[in-house]
């Protein structure tokens, strides 16, 4: 794991900590108490045994070959989030942020969700370690995620509902945000996605570089040497930069791949950036969908993981700087690309994982033949989705 704290990324200074006086005092807190953590032989071996006795990893890296036939790959290997408890590597995160909120000496944790997916697992994180959890969530994703929604209740988590703007993750955050000022003495915020303002995102980031140092050592175990290319996908980032950081100096292409919505105008996808500019959202600088007058813009995205309106400030770096491609996959090409993993491998993909397998293949026709995927999640809680959306699904 990496455990610096840088609080910008690259040429353009992604990141910063552009939050209001009342947080400032409990973000240098979480700051100091992280480092601390991490320094500490006692946190780590707790932490790495939660991962492995609570979490399940490490997760398996499974090859695909029936599918990488058909997309025309020479080797497909798919590390296996959605076998995490839980079904996503939403739980790496969610589980040291509670270990280090019980080191702090916090009482109770509040959260926010999109796909509903961190919502579970800081839920089932807070009912193992005996911490009281509220979890913020826009009401058009509880209604297109309400499986998750009942199992945050059934972890004991208080689920409120957040009904302004487009009642999505952007929304969830700004109310989770609001209950942690009022309540910080007494209130740690896992924030599940690796963005917000520092030192958020290096610590989000920090949890679940377990994904790809995990997957590294797998490969080169498995086939002798590393995959020509690395890729998932990206909403604010904790999944991509978990499994293409521990590549970031390899010599392999390393690929985020954003929603495409169902169209290219602003307002019809969530790929921020071809479509972004620079600006501030929820505490740093990145880059962000936002309209002529410096207006968040809403987004479109068939996942609820992937319809925020800004990219994580360190992806954005890299992408900015030529480390890492940002592509983007449209709702139809994310749809197609489940069925087919569905049919080729007997594996159910989350929607926010079938942008990246609707991406392979590209990189057959562009020469690529080894390829590593991360499969975030599994895909139950999209199967109304896929029902809806998918002629023929009974």
């Amino acid at each position: 794991m990496h455990f610096e704290l840088p609080t910008r990324f690259g040429s353009d200074q992604f990141g910063g900590c552009y939050a209001p006086e009342t947080l400032m005092t409990p973000l240098l807190e979480l700051e100091q108490a992280f480092i601390g953590a991490m320094a500490d032989p006692a946190f780590k071996t707790t932490l790495l045994a939660q991962l492995r006795d609570f979490v399940g990893r490490p997760t398996a890296l499974t090859e695909a070959p029936r599918l990488a036939q058909a997309v025309g790959l020479k080797r497909l290997f798919l590390k296996r989030e959605d076998q995490c408890h839980t079904g996503a590597h939403k739980i790496n995160n969610a589980v040291g942020q509670a270990l280090l909120a019980l080191r702090m000496g916090k009482k109770e944790i509040i959260a926010e969700t999109g796909a509903g997916q961190h919502g579970v697992a800081t839920a089932a994180a807070c009912a193992r370690l005996g911490l009281p959890c509220t979890v913020y969530m826009g009401v058009t994703d509880m209604a297109r995620q309400a499986p998750n929604v009942a199992r945050m209740r059934m972890f004991g988590a208080t689920v409120v509902g957040v009904e302004s703007g487009q009642g999505t993750l952007k929304e969830a955050v700004n109310a989770a945000l609001r209950a942690w000022a009022a309540r910080c003495d007494v209130a740690h915020y896992i924030l599940g996605s690796a963005l917000g303002p520092h030192p958020f995102p290096t610590i989000v980031r920090s949890l679940q570089t377990v994904i790809g140092e995990e997957a590294r050592a797998q490969y080169v175990q498995r086939v002798g040497e590393l995959p020509q290319a690395v890729i998932a996908c990206v909403g604010g980032g904790s999944n991509s930069s978990g499994l293409l950081m521990p590549f970031i100096d390899d010599d392999v292409r390393r690929i985020a791949v954003e929603a495409g919505g169902h169209g290219t105008a602003l307002g019809e996808h969530a790929a921020r950036l071809d479509g972004g500019t620079v600006g501030v959202l929820h505490g740093c600088k990145t880059l962000l969908l936002q309209n002529a007058y410096g207006h968040t813009a809403e987004t479109a995205s068939v996942s609820a993981g992937l319809d925020y309106p800004a990219l994580g400030p360190e992806i954005a770096a890299h992408a900015r700087d030529g480390r890492i491609e940002v592509w983007r996959a449209s709702d139809a090409q994310a749809l197609a690309a489940a069925q087919q993993l569905c049919a080729l491998e007997g594996i159910l993909p989350a929607l926010e994982s079938s942008h990246a397998l609707a991406m392979l293949q590209r990189l057959a026709d562009e020469g690529v033949s080894d390829v590593l995927l991360g499969l975030s999640g599994r895909g139950d809680k999209d199967l109304g989705t896929y029902q809806s959306r998918i002629g023929g699904l009974q």
